[in-house]
């Protein structure tokens, strides 16, 4: 009889500990796979609204289409454009107001996308040779769409993001 109750006693046990980690436990799990900077930086602990388009469209991103943009940035941008500035080009960062005064303007999702498929020197005049460009073949239009999200939102949010000094 005692080893039966002892046998119930931990099912029970076993039962309340799955039950806790079903409910509570998969959240902190989901919250793990965002990255620390894109919750404490970007402040996007939710999903965040970008402007996508000329017309005033917006997109949204989840935290983890973000935490996909900066893990993208990371292995494909992070040599050149430290912190959001510009090494190659120190005077054209990526802040908000840089972005915004290209030509064609590179402050939407859109727009930020056309340049890094084609990417053209600041006034818009000729191809940039110091800028890769990423075709389909390398980055899908989902990939470079939160790439373009975790620049803008960078550059909207992150303290120091394209600033000229460090």
């Amino acid at each position: 009889m005692r080893h039966q109750l002892f046998s119930v006693r931990y099912l029970w046990v076993a039962i309340a500990i799955a039950a806790v980690w079903l409910w509570g436990g998969s959240q902190s799990a989901i919250a793990g796979s965002i990255d620390p900077y894109v919750l404490q930086y970007l402040k996007a602990a939710n999903p965040v609204e970008l402007q996508a388009n000329s017309q005033g469209q917006t997109q949204t991103f989840t935290p983890e289409d973000l935490t996909e943009g900066k893990a993208l940035f990371k292995q494909n941008c992070l040599n050149c454009h430290v912190g959001g500035a510009t090494l190659p080009s120190p005077t054209v960062s990526l802040s908000l107001d840089a972005l915004a005064g290209a030509t064609p303007p590179r402050d939407s999702i859109e727009r930020l996308v056309n340049y890094m498929r084609v990417p053209m020197t600041y006034d818009g005049s000729e191809e940039n040779y110091f800028c890769r460009d990423v075709p389909e073949s390398w980055m899908s239009q989902a990939q470079v769409e939160n790439l373009a999200a975790f620049i803008l939102r960078a550059a909207q949010k992150a303290p120091g993001w394209g600033a000229k000094t460090f």
